[in-house]
C-alpha cells in the first residue's frame, strides 16, 4: 500500500540503551553502566498476584495462548505504526489481514492529528525517577507536543481500566524533559480494537505525576531501596 502521508521529523539525539530481561523484570543499562528497571517492570510488580490468580482461573495452557496472541498482535501493529511514521512506503509488506485491519482503523488518526515527530521507539531514562524505558512515539498531536502510545485490544477499554497506560506515558514525559528540556504536556493513548472503532484517550501529564511517584516509591520500598 502506498504511503498516504509523509510525516515531518524533528528527531532528537537518540540514546542507545541495552535491555536485559531477568526473572524480576526488564532492566536497562545506562550510558554510565548502571542499571535501571523498566517502567513496565515498576508498574507491573504489584499485579503479579492478580496475574497468577487469572492463570489459575483460566488454566495455564489457555493463559499462555491468550498472552502469546496478544503479544504477537501488539508487536505486529507496533511495527507497522513505526514503519508508517518513518515514511517507509512498504510499511504493510508481509503483514496479515488482522494487522492490516487494525492499523487501517488508526491510520486516519495518524494522518489527521500527528506530525512533527521528535522520536520513534525512543530509549529514555530518568535519574530522578530511577526508571528507563522505550517510548512508542513523541510527536505533536493536535499540534501539541505529546507522548503517544499505541495499544491493541480484543475489546473496548474503559478509562479506569488503563490507568497504568497514563502512568507509563507520564514517566516517558518526565524522562524526555529531563533529557531534552522539551515539555510534553499531554499523554495520548491510541488503541486499535478488533472489529471495533479505535479509541483515543488524552490526559494531562501533570495529573498523573503524583500517582506515578507514589507507585515508584512503593516499588523501591518493597525492593529494599
Amino acid at each position: 500500500m502506498r504511503q498516504t502521508k509523509l510525516f515531518n521529523h524533528r528527531l532528537i539525539k537518540e540514546f542507545q540503551l541495552e535491555s536485559t530481561d531477568t526473572p524480576s523484570g526488564r532492566y536497562y543499562v545506562l550510558p554510565d553502566g548502571s542499571k535501571m528497571p523498566s517502567v513496565t517492570t515498576v508498574l507491573g510488580w504489584q499485579k503479579k498476584d492478580s496475574l497468577k490468580e487469572w492463570r489459575l482461573r483460566v488454566g495455564e495452557e489457555e493463559a499462555n495462548r491468550i498472552s502469546k496472541y496478544a503479544a504477537n498482535r501488539g508487536t505486529k501493529v507496533h511495527a507497522v505504526c513505526e514503519n508508517y511514521l518513518n515514511n517507509k512506503p512498504d510499511y504493510l509488506d508481509n503483514t496479515d489481514i488482522l494487522t492490516q485491519d487494525m492499523f487501517s482503523s488508526i491510520q486516519p488518526i495518524l494522518n489527521e492529528r500527528v506530525d512533527n515527530i521528535y522520536g520513534i521507539e525512543s530509549a529514555l531514562y530518568s535519574n530522578h525517577l530511577g526508571l528507563a524505558g522505550r517510548c512508542d512515539c513523541i510527536a505533536e498531536f493536535d499540534e501539541r507536543p505529546s507522548i503517544i502510545d499505541f495499544k491493541t485490544s480484543t475489546r473496548l477499554k474503559k478509562k479506569e481500566w488503563i490507568e497504568d497506560y497514563f502512568l507509563q506515558g507520564t514517566a516517558y514525559a518526565m524522562m524526555f524533559y529531563e533529557l531534552t528540556g522539551i515539555l510534553t504536556k499531554q499523554i495520548v493513548i491510541i488503541i486499535a480494537v478488533e472489529a471495533e472503532e479505535p479509541q483515543v484517550f488524552i490526559e494531562h501529564t501533570k495529573n498523573w505525576m503524583r500517582p506515578l511517584k507514589d507507585r515508584i516509591s512503593k516499588y523501591y520500598d518493597s525492593h529494599g531501596n
